[in-house]
């Protein structure tokens, strides 16, 4: 088979390109600078130059393919990047899913994400929840957005598969929470959020996910394919476990995200990157973005890891690569 893949070079991205080629299937990625992406050529990758944002640069590289994955977004927590992340996350979904309904592509399957349900309040909500209210960022904004344009597109007859993956983890990523991880291996991690849960789901798991969805989920269906419940507290003292670092402490939600304006304090006590400002914050302090994958077990087969197994050998990669 003959795939297009958006977001190759990504975190997910990259391990679906990998999954793919390892079962022998042809993968043509688009890329913005090709000369970034030379560890593609080497597995055999074709590299197309464009963007999600430029409509044009779609339509020669997706033609006669099997397949699309559009797996390429804008995320980050605390950064108020309006351009960009409309043009990737909004637009760029608008570009791929139209170029793909007028190339009569046979299938697609798009990554989204359950924040677009925001806060779920400690619930852990199915694909039948719709949220109604404000986002807390503007990833969770721009993401519902594009979630809202898939679902029109699939009400008009496009063949696509959602998924909607929670939190990622795994080796090499790039979010916040590998950051917060490396800072607890180099014993600058005092405190956390008290009551910060996420659906956690190792990155291999998700990939193998979007090709389960690509072979065998019917067109039009959406699936939550989010991991194990747990707090990002509980995940950090599992990591100090395992490292032998110092456990972070809790710290309620409130008084923590009351330290946000205050950006003197906030390096000193808070373990997340520089970029998280009091939105930032909004998002990590106390929030729960919880997603039930059961659907997609009953129907699709997936199975992810246990935090305990994927999350410990993050953990020790990590380690092993800080020396």
């Amino acid at each position: 088979m003959r795939y297009f893949v958006t977001g190759a070079t990504g975190f997910i991205g990259g391990v679906v390109v990998r999954k793919l080629r390892q079962r022998g299937d042809e993968v043509v990625a688009l890329v913005r600078d090709p000369g970034r992406a030379r560890h593609l050529a080497d597995d055999g990758v074709e590299l197309a130059r464009g963007d999600v944002s430029d409509r044009e640069s779609l339509a020669e590289p997706m033609s006669g393919v099997d397949g699309v994955f559009h797996i390429a977004g804008w995320y980050k927590v605390g950064v108020d990047d309006r351009a960009a992340a409309w043009a990737t996350n909004v637009e760029g979904t608008r570009n791929v899913l139209a170029t793909m309904a007028e190339l009569g592509t046979p299938k697609g399957v798009y990554t989204s994400t359950v924040a677009i349900n925001s806060d779920t309040h400690g619930v852990e909500v199915d694909e039948s929840y719709r949220f109604v209210g404000k986002h807390l960022s503007l990833y969770d904004t721009t993401k519902a957005e594009a979630h809202r344009i898939a679902r029109a597109q699939i009400a008009e007859g496009l063949p696509l598969v959602i998924v909607m993956p929670g939190l990622v983890y795994g080796p090499e990523d790039t979010s916040g929470v590998r950051a917060s991880l490396r800072e607890l291996l180099r014993g600058r991690l005092p405190a956390l959020p008290i009551g910060t849960e996420y659906s956690w789901a190792h990155v291999d798991d998700i990939a193998e996910a979007h090709l389960l969805a690509m072979d065998d989920a019917p067109v039009g269906e959406t699936y939550i394919v989010a991991g194990e419940r747990a707090s990002l507290l509980d995940a950090m003292r599992l990591a100090a476990q395992v490292s032998g670092r110092r456990a972070p402490v809790g710290i309620p939600a409130g008084a923590m995200r009351a330290m946000g304006p205050v950006t003197g304090l906030l390096g000193k006590v808070l373990p997340v990157p520089p970029e998280y400002t009091p939105e930032g914050l909004r998002v990590v302090a106390g929030t729960t973005y919880l997603g039930s994958n059961a659907k997609a077990r009953r129907e699709m087969g997936y199975d992810p890891r246990p935090l305990a197994d994927g999350w410990v050998e993050t953990v020790r990669h990590e380690m092993a690569t800080m020396g």
